[in-house]
């Protein structure tokens, strides 16, 4: 960092390794203090709490936990001083390469060039005419002074006033101008890049005899994002977001610890969402992005992101919560109606996972956080009982449809290629050498998992497919889902209004229904439950026996309109508590342990 203005003899000699290396010695630093902190949280801290009770003995644990946060802190601000020293190093070499590449012409062409960048070049003779050539040497301003090349062609007054052009012609002119400019850009370049790390530097530095207590670690964050906004272009450089998941998990193996880390806790939305990287890692990122992500929110406002914000905020409650099995943070994002990808088990070390995608009316709210997460957190427990190595998945990687567009294949379509990546990423990171992968969709969500599996290759890695409260997929027949009919399984309450949507071809009063009031609506006004065929809105109904799906066993709930029971049929799948035979169908299932299934007759 020079302080002053970069001058193009300072980008020319610059040692970048130096950087590099004292970025070693930072990171060194950043391993002892977190060595320390173990040491002092597990050998010292852990034991006096558990085993002496007395005032003095709390009085020294509270000046342990001060020591910790002091290593905790050391190591944090170290970290990112090896970050930006990095990101510095890395992000001079371009500009100098073209500064060094720019004088080695210079000094093949015999060019002079000067201290203020300006550059003189030889006279050209043109022999047998001495007025033709210019005579002496000549000199271009540099990119310092003036930025604009030197034309060959330059006009004068002519005759009656209008202008001629006489041809320059020494050919070196415009050789040094162009050199010259391109000395300047780099040293602009590099002056621009030196400014962005020396700003990041300067938030990096701690007061002399700092307390650091809770509110300095969260002050912390600050620093990082400063650091995420000077070193962003060097760490997503690297990043191969055009590559397969199976590509971005080699990529990410590859890494080494130490750059790891500069991904997880200074630019964790890089990777958090890449499918690919080990869930672990995934969870870590997306925990760390996670108050950079409501903070955003906060400052943006609106309702929008005020209804993201209480999805994001009751997730954050819950990532602080003890859960069983522990919950995995796999993917968040403000898109469209927002993003939020949640594990219950470890994806990657489970044999039997399964990835279950929400339909209409699903986004990122406070009642994603409270009812949708529940479903996956029932069905693994369900699982778990048939076999212990099961994790259950919510995907909502797409924006679910909210009102009349459900009318619409559009999201399902728009959804199908992320699902399937993410699938994909499943597979390319379990640990298992065959593992068990159910795709499950409701409402909605089955014709997304019914368009992925339509896709080249089907579902990745699916050896099993589940559909509730159906729509309908998309096809009409189970095996052109890509896993056979046989393990294409089946839940559809006769009293569940969306099941019973009319087909496209369907006239009149049940297709107003809908648009008016939804899938009750197209119920009341369509009559659907005579509607005499076994066609839906979106292709063949997946319970009816043209369908060629297994059809499990399910409560079938309350009627729409004589019991009162509404929408509720819809709803109850997942439930124990409401529906405990189709929840036990369904954990039978992603446990890979179909044969015990309750069956149901086709319609």
């Amino acid at each position: 960092m020079t302080g002053t203005a970069l001058t193009w003899q300072q980008l020319r000699d610059l040692k970048r390794p130096e950087f590099e290396d004292a970025g070693d010695g930072w990171h060194e630093v950043s391993g002892r203090a977190d060595a320390d902190r173990v040491r002092t949280d597990k050998a010292m801290t852990a034991k006096l709490r558990d085993t002496q009770d007395s005032e003095s003995a709390k009085a020294a644990v509270a000046r342990l936990e001060r020591l910790s946060r002091n290593y905790q802190y050391i190591q944090t601000e170290s970290g990112l001083i090896r970050t930006t020293l990095n990101g510095l190093a890395a992000e001079l070499a371009d500009p100098q390469r073209q500064l060094k590449q720019a004088l080695d012409e210079a000094e093949g062409l015999k060019f002079t060039v000067h201290t203020d960048g300006s550059i003189s070049y030889p006279a050209a003779v043109v022999c047998g005419d001495p007025l033709a050539g210019e005579k002496g040497e000549k000199n271009v301003p540099g990119g310092t002074a003036q930025g604009s090349a030197r034309l060959p062609l330059e006009p004068h007054p002519g005759l009656n006033g209008q202008p001629a052009f006489d041809l320059n012609p020494n050919p070196y002119a415009a050789m040094a101008q162009d050199i010259a400019d391109r000395m300047a850009r780099a040293v602009r370049s590099a002056a621009e890049i030196d400014r962005r790390y020396a700003s990041a530097l300067r938030k990096l530095k701690a007061a002399a005899g700092l307390d650091v207590t809770e509110a300095t670690l969260k002050d912390v964050a600050g620093d990082t994002a400063a650091v995420r906004r000077a070193a962003g272009g060097y760490l997503g450089e690297g990043v191969p977001f055009d590559k397969s998941p199976a590509e971005r998990k080699d990529w990410w193996d590859g890494l080494t610890e130490e750059q790891r880390q500069e991904y997880l806790g200074v630019a964790p939305d890089l990777v958090g969402n890449l499918d690919g990287i080990p869930a672990v890692a995934r969870d870590e990122a997306n925990r760390n992005h996670l108050p950079v992500l409501i903070d955003s929110l906060e400052k943006r406002g609106g309702d929008d992101a005020r209804t993201m914000l209480g999805g994001l905020r009751a997730i954050e409650d819950k990532l602080g919560e003890s859960s069983v099995p522990r919950m995995y943070l796999l993917g968040i994002g403000e898109e469209g109606n927002g993003r939020a990808i949640v594990s219950y088990g470890n994806p990657d070390t489970a044999k039997n996972v399964s990835a279950y995608v929400p339909g209409l009316g699903t986004k990122l709210d406070e009642e994603f956080a409270g009812g949708t997460l529940k479903r996956a957190h029932d069905t693994v427990i369900g699982a778990r009982r048939y076999d212990e190595s099961s994790a259950s998945i919510v995907w909502l990687g797409y924006d679910a449809p909210q009102n009349v567009d459900v009318m619409s294949k559009g999201d399902a379509e728009r959804g199908a290629p992320a699902y399937n990546e993410f699938m994909s990423g499943l597979g390319a990171t379990n640990e298992n050498k065959d593992p068990h992968l159910t795709a499950i969709g409701h409402s909605y969500g089955s014709l997304a998992v019914g368009t992925a599996a339509q896709r080249d290759g089907g579902i990745p890695g699916a050896d099993d497919i589940i559909l509730v409260g159906s729509p309908g997929t998309g096809v009409d027949k189970a095996e052109d889902l890509g896993v056979g009919k046989d393990h294409v399984y089946v839940g559809a309450a006769d009293n569940d209004v969306v099941t019973q949507l009319p087909s496209k071809q369907q006239s009149g009063a049940g297709y107003l229904g809908l648009l008016a009031g939804g899938p009750l609506g197209a119920y009341v006004v369509g009559d659907l439950a005579d509607k005499g065929d076994d066609d839906l809105y979106f292709g063949k109904d997946p319970a009816s026996e043209a369908f060629g799906a297994t059809r499990f066993e399910v409560d079938h709930g309350l009627r729409p309109i004589r019991d009162m029971g509404g929408v509720d049929a819809h709803s109850q799948y997942f439930t124990p508590e409401k529906d405990p035979v189709a929840a036990d169908n369904m954990a039978r299932i992603v446990a890979g342990k179909p044969d015990g299934i309750q069956k149901e007759g086709w319609r």
